[in-house]
C-alpha cells in the first residue's frame, strides 16, 4: 500500500512526464500501486476488438495511470502538498478523533 492523500475528484496539476503542466481531475486512486488516472492527462492509444459491447471496434484513445508522485494538489489555483490534521470532537455525546485533509502552503481545512 502507497501513502497519498489524494481522492478521486480532486483537481491535481501534473509535475513531472511528458504532460508537465496540465491539470485535471482524479478519475480514479490505485492506492495498492501507487497510481493515479487523471481526466485528459497521459492519454494513449488503444486497439479494441469487435465485441458485443463495442460493435465496431477500432482506435480508442483513453487515459493511463500516472504515478501518484508526478501530481500534486491544487488548492486556490496553485499545487500544493497535503497533510492531515487531527481534531477531537464531540458527536453524538462521544469525544471522536477526527481527520481532516489541511494544505499545507496555507494550513486551511480541504475537507
Amino acid at each position: 500500500m502507497y501513502k497519498t492523500r489524494l481522492k478521486s475528484g480532486d483537481t491535481v496539476k501534473v509535475i513531472s512526464g511528458k504532460d508537465k503542466g496540465k491539470e485535471g481531475k482524479i478519475l480514479t486512486v490505485d492506492r495498492k500501486n501507487g497510481k493515479v488516472i487523471v481526466e485528459g492527462v497521459n492519454m494513449v492509444t488503444k486497439h479494441t476488438k469487435p465485441s458485443a459491447a463495442n460493435q465496431q471496434g477500432g482506435i480508442v484513445h483513453q487515459e493511463s495511470a500516472l504515478n501518484a508522485s508526478k501530481v500534486m494538489y491544487v488548492h486556490k489555483g496553485k499545487p500544493t502538498r497535503l497533510g492531515v490534521k487531527v481534531v477531537k470532537e464531540d458527536r453524538n455525546g462521544r469525544t471522536k478523533n477526527v481527520r481532516y485533509r489541511i494544505a499545507k502552503s496555507t494550513g486551511e481545512v480541504i475537507d
